[in-house]
């Protein structure tokens, strides 16, 4: 039997040690969830409801426990990890609400007595998902999924174990059956046994664009739905109209939430000349102001990195951009002692070829880009294999709104903002940053049979 143990990134030490599933048991518990879904799937909305908003009250009366045991497993800052069980929360208590209305029967006029599209539940949705947040990455899927009359078995990061198993008792502690959410503890080498299993009939994924492409191809080779929402590269493009001060306080938020490690944090800051100079300025110190540390510490706001291995590849990468020409203004040093911190760090003068350029920077890193015009800084903002978020900085907010709308290759584009999931919108990527959409009427849509019912 295999095992493995949770590692505090603050200090390196172990928390728990997990026996892996074996492949009958996983078979059992699959099974289980298929059963389960035989009769939830007959459930009203209103009992799902009544189900669903006992589990956003769990999340909101124990948010500093679960934020406590977020910043234990992967270091976040407890504050953001008190946050992120309050959006748990609410995008539970979103679907409760909306769940009923999103998928009601739309009737179209035939030459039929009666015809309509009716959304109806697939079965066994399997998750796989990362560590990054590791209660708000489950919730946007279950929530829907659940609501939907779906049933669902969770692959959760082995690092963040804890939180998968904290996440099946709430939803067991507010009232669902046995089977209805349900989380494996197995590693990555399981993944492709639990996706061809005849009764699993949908997969989801949040982690990187390799492997999701992995779960696409074997979910393919099954001729199973997929949602994949995977790496990203967010531009923030910045004008020379730009209110700077505004800019820069959010770009430092949108680079350093989650200690650096989000799919949508910005990564590249694309900035036209005129105001190249003052921008790298006021964007550096905003950056060496920043608390980091312990993450249990309600000021911290840069917590560790969550593993060492990607502590280690984030200097790289740093190491690999300042080899090839770009600037080293703040940062770029491993801190001496225990943990597996990476400082605040910001690069300037960054161009194609570098990996700061083109790749995704996991971790609180700047890369900051000088666009000739307005056009050059949007042709640089989309010269990337990502599209998941974008944004862009303009006094002008109807020129801002048409390039966000009509030239910014992304699935989510802000203007004087900084990217964000929200219940109410949906939340996806284009390119090689995925495909389908989480949240909104679109999220729950995704994994229902979208029936035609004629009746003569």
């Amino acid at each position: 039997m295999n095992s493995f143990y949770t590692i505090n990134p603050t200090n390196g030490e172990k928390i728990k040690e997990y026996n892996e599933f074996s492949l009958p048991y996983i078979d059992e518990l699959i099974t289980l969830a298929d059963k389960t879904f035989k009769s939830w799937r007959d459930t009203t909305f209103m009992h799902r409801a009544n189900l669903m908003k006992n589990v956003a009250r769990i999340l909101n009366e124990r948010k500093e426990e679960l934020a406590r045991l977020m910043a234990l497993e992967m270091g976040k800052p407890i504050m953001q990890g008190i946050a992120e069980a309050e959006k748990c929360a609410w995008v539970c208590d979103y679907y409760a609400e909306n769940a009923e209305k999103f998928l009601a029967d739309e009737h179209i006029e035939t030459q039929y007595q009666k015809s309509y599209a009716a959304f109806i539940p697939l079965g066994v949705v399997f998750a796989i998902m990362p560590w990054n947040f590791p209660f708000w990455q489950v919730f946007r899927f279950a929530a829907p999924a659940l609501m939907a009359g779906n049933t669902a078995i969770l692959k959760h990061a082995r690092n963040t174990m804890g939180c998968a198993v904290e996440i099946e008792r709430i939803f067991k502690k507010a009232g669902f059956p046995d089977g209805a959410f349900t989380t494996l503890v197995i590693g990555s080498d399981m993944v492709t046994k639990v996706i061809g299993h005849p009764l699993v009939r949908a997969v989801t994924l949040t982690g990187s664009t390799p492997v999701g492409s992995k779960v696409a191809e074997k979910s393919g080779s099954k001729v199973k739905k997929t949602v994949l929402e995977l790496g990203g590269s967010d531009p923030y493009v910045v004008l020379a109209d730009a209110n700077l001060e505004k800019a820069v306080e959010t770009c430092v938020i949108a680079r350093l939430i989650n200690s650096g490690q989000s799919c949508i944090a910005a990564k590249r800051f694309i900035v036209v000349r005129e105001v190249y100079n003052e921008f790298i300025h006021l964007f550096t110190e905003g950056m060496k102001s920043v608390k980091m540390g312990d993450p249990m510490d309600k000021d911290t706001l840069v917590g560790p990195q969550a593993r060492k291995d990607l502590q280690e590849t984030l200097h790289q990468q740093v190491m690999q951009s300042k080899e090839k020409g770009a600037k080293l203004l703040l940062g770029g040093e491993i801190p001496k002692g225990k943990g597996f911190f990476y400082p605040p760090t910001v690069l300037s003068d960054v161009h194609k070829g570098m990996a700061a350029y083109d790749e995704e920077t996991f971790g609180p890193v700047a890369a900051i880009i000088p666009a000739n015009s307005e056009q050059q800084a949007i042709d640089l903002a989309n010269d990337n294999i990502y599209g998941l978020g974008a944004a862009i900085f303009t006094e002008d907010l109807e020129k801002g709104e048409w390039i966000a709308r009509n030239r910014l290759d992304a699935g989510c584009c802000f203007v004087n903002d900084f990217v964000k999931s929200d219940p109410r919108l949906p939340f996806g990527g284009i390119k090689e940053s995925g495909y389908g959409r989480e949240l909104s009427v679109y999220g729950i849509k995704e994994f229902v049979n979208i029936k035609t019912v004629v009746v003569k």
